[in-house]
């Protein structure tokens, strides 16, 4: 029995959750200020979790096992070849988030994060991971509506790729780039939907499109109506709030849009009336590792804030 017992512990603290419960919903309660440390702030959900990893394990469904998007995993483990990562070895897993101001929208797709947040009330949301636009076709801002939902959508072939696919229009099926479900925008014909290539969420893989995971477009589909207001953000970097301290997520600049994340960080940070709040030192490791993982950097004690309007 004691035998049983150990092995039902070991079971739960490894075992991952279901996809779905990283998803949420979450409860937040944005600041009441646009400056300044408001106790009763939550816009940081989630929490870290742990994978014990073994033998077949690949960081590519670790992702989606937890419900997130390949590049979450990656940056934290970047010295793993991801296919063959130590057996043995306990992980992080950062399912914790910092929610993105709604703007007053039901959806923010934050492509500087690579994630979706659906916010079905005003205190309450939802997250995904996305697949999104290569370099030479970037996912662009921009405030759209939904304005259809089709299942088992034909994918209209951009006329740059109809010479390699044969075809102006693809319809339904298991090549299918656009999945099952999709969102049609107010863009053209762009939209967010599933995917044919799941292991493609979390990395720049689109013609402009906002890929999910089969099972999450499942999830967010029939609670996104038509109508729904749509931002496309650009945002690596984030500052959030919880039980009231102040956290920090940066994530890659994959877009190469920002010349300096730490100058970056800081304007945000006085704008925010937080410079003289938080750590310094931590600060700058946060933006140092841009792992995307929320950090705490409540209080003084990492030095004095750099003058960053100087030039360097």
């Amino acid at each position: 029995m004691a035998k049983l017992i150990l092995i039902l512990m070991g079971w739960l603290l490894f075992s991952p959750v279901l996809p779905a419960m990283a998803a949420g919903p979450f409860t937040i309660h944005p600041p009441a200020a646009t400056s300044g440390i408001d106790p009763q702030a939550v816009t940081v959900v989630g929490h870290m979790q742990r994978h014990l990893l073994r033998k077949g394990d690949d960081l590519l469904e670790i992702a989606r096992h937890y419900g997130l998007g390949y590049s979450e995993i990656g940056v934290m483990y970047r010295q793993w070849d991801p296919f063959l990562p130590p057996i043995g070895q306990e992980m992080v897993i950062p399912t914790m988030w910092i929610v993105p101001d709604s703007r007053g929208r039901q959806i923010i797709v934050n492509t500087g994060e690579m994630r979706l947040y659906f916010f079905k009330t005003p205190t309450q949301v939802y997250t995904f991971p996305i697949g999104m636009g290569v370099l030479d076709f970037k996912t662009p801002s921009g405030t759209f509506k939904v304005i259809n939902k089709k299942v088992n959508p034909s994918w209209h072939i951009p006329k740059s790729l109809q010479a390699k696919y044969g075809m102006a229009v693809m319809p339904p099926g298991p090549d299918n780039p656009l999945g099952e479900l999709k969102l049609t925008l107010s863009w053209g014909d762009y939209g967010i939907h599933g995917t044919a290539m799941p292991l493609g969420v979390g990395r720049l893989v689109s013609h402009g499109c906002t890929r999910m995971y089969p099972e999450h477009i499942r999830k967010l589909f029939p609670m996104v109506p038509v109508g729904a207001s749509v931002e496309y953000i650009y945002e690596p970097a984030k500052i959030g709030f919880k039980d009231g301290r102040v956290f920090l997520s940066v994530h890659e600049d994959v877009y190469f849009k920002i010349r300096s994340m730490l100058l970056h960080v800081l304007s945000m940070l006085e704008q925010r009336g937080l410079l003289d709040q938080v750590n310094m030192t931590k600060v700058l490791q946060t933006v140092e590792e841009q792992n995307g993982a929320p950090v705490d950097i409540t209080g003084g004690g990492g030095g004095m804030a750099p003058d960053y309007r100087r030039p360097l």
